[in-house]
């Protein structure tokens, strides 16, 4: 009886760890909308029913997080199945149009893949902090971030999710005109899922984010599926040029000198 209580209690340890260690990889699955005209609206333009009518309706675009033990991508669903030769392209939530994001949980590092003047680029960053591009244009001195913590707790894709209110002021400069713009994006993370993510690096608090909502969008995770995730599709691209943060803002810089110019360049496809 001794014996088999034993034998009893080893298949029961076997089985959890073979099922702790199954959801430690997986694919969950996101949806993005986004709105332009409230977007515009949000940051203090003014839209004209003429301006409506000419700016492009409401989109929704579909992306997803494979993760593993060590690391994960996010990327756009494309009809490819996983892979890491998959263009980048879609509108990201937050204002980064075609760009895949990359997360070394070992080192705690995360880098944006883009393309832009027919170039991979891998650019590393950190969550909570915005990149330049995320900064948008004529901001006059650096945003005041303030962080409201709720007690607020709902499910998503199965987890327990924790309420955060990001409201930001900030300053910018549209048509002549000096204005103050607040705006408040509401975050929803777990702490279940034993890493730190977020669609939107730059909006992070703690956790990982499974909801990130705005006037101009959202971003919910809508499905999560427990399965081998192979180190090849979390991987960075083989090919890209490393660009520091200095020198993407001067290429920014110059591609914004050259269209005030009205010289005809192309827009590029990083931006």
């Amino acid at each position: 009886m001794k014996a088999l209580m034993i034998a009893v209690v080893g298949l029961l340890s076997c089985s959890l760890q073979v099922n702790a260690q199954q959801k430690q990889s997986g694919a969950i699955q996101f949806e993005t909308r986004f709105d332009p005209a409230a977007a515009m609206e949000a940051n203090g333009i003014k839209i004209t029913p003429e301006m409506k009518d000419r700016l492009p309706e409401s989109s929704k675009t579909d992306f997803e997080l494979l993760f593993n033990a060590t690391g994960a991508s996010y990327t756009k669903v494309e009809e490819t199945e996983d892979s890491n030769g998959g263009g980048r392209g879609g509108f990201r939530f937050g204002g980064i149009s075609n760009r895949d994001y990359y997360y070394n949980f070992l080192d705690h590092k995360l880098t944006a893949v883009f393309d832009m003047s027919d170039t991979t680029y891998f650019l590393d960053g950190k969550l909570g902090q915005a990149d330049v591009s995320m900064l948008g244009r004529g901001l006059i001195g650096q945003p005041v971030v303030e962080y409201i913590k709720s007690d607020e707790v709902k499910k998503i894709v199965g987890f327990d999710c924790h309420k955060v209110t990001i409201k930001t002021t900030s300053k910018r400069k549209i048509m002549e005109e000096e204005k103050e713009i607040v705006d408040e994006t509401i975050l929803w993370y777990t702490r279940d899922l034993g890493f730190e993510f977020s669609p939107n690096p730059a909006l992070w608090t703690e956790g990982a984010v499974l909801s990130i909502q705005s006037k101009a969008g959202s971003t919910l995770a809508t499905s999560i599926e427990f399965r081998k995730v192979n180190a090849k599709d979390i991987n960075l691209p083989k090919k890209g040029t490393v660009i520091t943060s200095d020198a993407y803002k001067a290429k920014l810089e110059q591609m914004m000198k050259n269209r005030g110019r009205g010289n005809g360049q192309r827009r590029a496809p990083g931006n």
